[in-house]
């Protein structure tokens, strides 16, 4: 619950909300209060970026993954999981239909998967670009420089790699190191920017053992990053993983630590609204985990407190079963087709149109850090 914790701190654009601000509004509750960071965060959205909602093609390409990670249904040491690589051909079949459909990117997300060979990847890169001249974003995990440097020479235009969580503890918890190797993403992201890629991250809401104060200073650290692209989604427990059994485990027993973040719509909301406000500029997609959680309204609310990027899945449905990250996913049954149709009802709804082109991030002056 949420006490009275003092004034409410005005909303306002980039600097103007101090972390103290940020903790606060994650921390509202009250429905009328709150009405004023929705309209600010898609208002700041509207001035910013525009009216026009951004569709990208999502491609599961492999759900292959050599990592740990102790939230996510396709980690390694998951025996249950079918797996999975997709045929050059069946990419590329992907793209084509993202470009049928009128979208201007394709998002070629999976597992970390070392038997897609760098050759591999950058000839479907190159392939996609030849035929269809879509933007083409990669979401791989953490690979080598040389792996980056050779996608982006084949034509990759962007690339996404969530930090997770500035709480160095809490991402020790959900992303164990492999043998002989460090995680930093932080310096990943700025090897993809050196390397001249569009980047994005973004975080889990909801994570057990997050409090307040990180997602916070994640929000904070969001201001200072220069970042493209920043997806914030609801952690979604999956039943065979660790961090899955934590959660049940402390569902079963209302056992939570101090301060934890709640995992609920309205708590990813208030994270997106929010870092509307400190990274204006900066594309922001209403996930499809968000989507999943209030399979109703999420996706609307999303697109209402800030959000202006859709990723429809394109996945052929035989794969797209398999790609479980989190149980349940959203229209893991449906057709592209119909999912595409689902989505162009609920911008015609929401009055919004769809982008045009790309929709790489328009940058304001002094958007960069």
């Amino acid at each position: 619950m949420n006490p009275d914790h003092g004034e409410t701190p005005p909303l306002g654009v980039a600097d103007a909300l101090s972390l103290e601000a940020i903790e606060h509004w994650l921390r509202e509750e009250d429905a009328a209060r709150l009405e004023a960071l929705w309209h600010a965060a898609d208002e700041t959205r509207r001035e910013y970026v525009g009216d026009e909602v951004h569709l990208r093609g999502l491609c599961e390409i492999s759900n292959v993954c050599v990592r740990g990670c102790t939230y996510c249904g396709i980690r390694a040491p998951n025996r249950g999981v079918q797996r999975y690589r997709m045929k050059a051909d069946d990419v590329v079949a992907c793209a084509r239909q993202a470009r049928e459909f009128g979208y201007g990117t394709i998002v070629l997300q999976g597992g970390e998967d070392y038997g897609m060979a760098t050759e591999w990847v950058a000839h479907v890169v190159r392939r996609i670009k030849a035929e269809t001249a879509l933007a083409v974003t990669l979401s791989l995990g953490e690979r080598p420089a040389a792996d980056l440097a050779a996608w982006r020479e084949a034509g990759a235009d962007r690339y996404l790699l969530r930090f997770e969580t500035s709480d160095e503890a809490l991402y020790r918890h959900i992303h164990p190191d492999l043998p002989g190797r460090v995680s930093d993403r932080l310096a990943d992201l700025r090897t993809l920017q050196r390397l001249g890629y569009e980047a994005g991250t973004g975080i889990m809401v909801g994570v057990p053992g997050q409090t307040y104060a990180s997602v916070a200073a994640d929000v904070d650290l969001f201001r200072g990053l220069d970042m493209d692209m920043i997806g914030i989604g609801p952690y979604l427990p999956h039943p065979a993983t660790p961090l899955g059994a934590e959660f049940a485990a402390r569902v079963a027993s209302d056992d939570w630590p101090p301060d934890q973040v709640p995992n609920t719509e309205l708590t990813t909301c208030k994270v997106v609204a929010l870092t509307r406000l400190v990274r204006p500029d900066a594309n922001l997609p209403a996930t499809t985990a968000l989507a999943l959680v209030d399979k109703e309204a999420g996706r609307a609310h999303g697109l209402r407190r800030g959000a202006n990027v859709v990723m429809p899945n394109l996945t052929p449905p035989e794969y797209r079963e398999k790609y479980e990250i989190y149980p349940e996913k959203a229209a893991v049954h449906e057709t592209a087709e119909a999912i595409n149709a689902g989505i162009q009802a609920l911008l015609d709804d929401l009055g919004r149109t769809i982008g045009k082109g790309a929709g790489g991030r328009r940058r304001t002056p002094g958007s960069g850090a």
